[in-house]
Parts: C-alpha cells; structure tokens; sequence
C-alpha cells in the first residue's frame, strides 16, 4: 500500500512542476471554488477543519493515483464506478452528500454492481466491465457481487496475477483485501 501513496506523491508532484513549468495555474484556482460545497459537507456532517482538512488530503491523495473526480466531501467518481473514503468516526463509509449516516451499517450494493468494503473503511462500487485499479483497501472485509446472474468477478495480486473470483452472482463473501490491488466485475 505504501508504493500507492508513493505513486500518488510522485505524481501530483509531477504535476505540479509540470502546472508551474507550463503556466498551468487557472486549474489549481478553480479547485479551490469547488472544494467549498465539500467543506460544508464536511462540516455538516460534525467533522472539525482537521478532520475536514484530512480527509480532503485522503481524497486527493486517491484522485492522483486512481483518477476520477471528487464529487462529493468522500466520494470519488473513478473509472467504472466510484469509490468512498471513510470520515473521521464512521465505521463504514456513507457518502456525506446524502446527509448523515443511520447508524453503522454498510450501504446497499445495488443490483448490477460489485461492492466491496475494507476494515480500514475504504469502499468501491464497481458498474461498468473492465479492469480497476481498487483504492487503498487495508484488512479484512466483505464484497457482494449483486451483478447479472451468473457473472463472475475477479480480483488480482499487484503483479496482475489473479488472486481469487467471487464465483457466479450472486454471491458475497469475506476477504483480505490488503494484497487485493485490482478488480475485473465482469
């Protein structure tokens, strides 16, 4: 997991000496108009301006090495689906955006998504077929293939050698999904 945020470091530093070699600077003000509605999810969801502040660096940190777009105070659009990064005192990642959390539970996988949810509170939610990259997923944890019946998801070691399949959906299970890197729903 290291080696990610290490990628993700590299990168947004690259891209930083790349903005300020090339004149790239209108980006880096219009995020900083955006981040306010998040702010003030963040804000009413009880979290502190450190808390808020971590959290946006968590985010940001997924954004450069996953891609996608924030589009909410923890949640992250990605390719093929969306990711959500746990908040400061939720056992399980909700998206702040659609208000305060009932409870502890974990959210729903709606049919035709692969889900899954890792000790460290860090969530995907996988739609379209194709080959993700997962987010920093620490620990044990479940997933639920609600897909079409019959499809199998895959799930795959850093070296891209397959790991172990969820057998055809629906199925749901438990993992270690520290050595999990990527994930192929269909």
């Amino acid at each position: 997991m290291a080696v990610r945020r290490m990628s993700a470091m590299l990168l947004a530093a690259g891209t930083f000496a790349a903005a300020s070699v090339f004149g790239f600077t209108g980006a880096a003000s219009a995020d900083t108009g955006a981040a306010t509605p998040f702010a003030a999810q963040a804000r009413q969801a009880g979290l502190t301006g450190t808390q808020s502040a971590q959290l946006q660096a968590q985010v940001d940190d997924y954004v450069a090495d996953l891609g996608g777009k924030q589009v909410s105070a923890n949640k992250i659009l990605v390719p093929g689906g969306s990711m959500l990064v746990r908040a400061p005192g939720q056992k399980y990642a909700h998206d702040l955006a659609a208000g305060p959390a009932k409870g502890d539970i974990k959210p729903a996988c709606n049919y035709g998504h692969l889900c899954g949810w890792a000790d460290n509170g860090n969530s995907f939610d996988y739609y379209y077929c194709g080959y993700y990259q997962l987010p920093n997923l620490v620990g044990n944890g479940t997933w639920v293939n609600n897909q079409t019946s019959g499809t199998v998801a895959r799930f795959y070691n850093q070296d891209g050698s397959e790991r172990w399949n969820t057998g055809p959906a629906y199925g749901s299970g438990t993992a270690n999904w520290t050595p999990v890197w990527y994930a192929r729903p269909c």
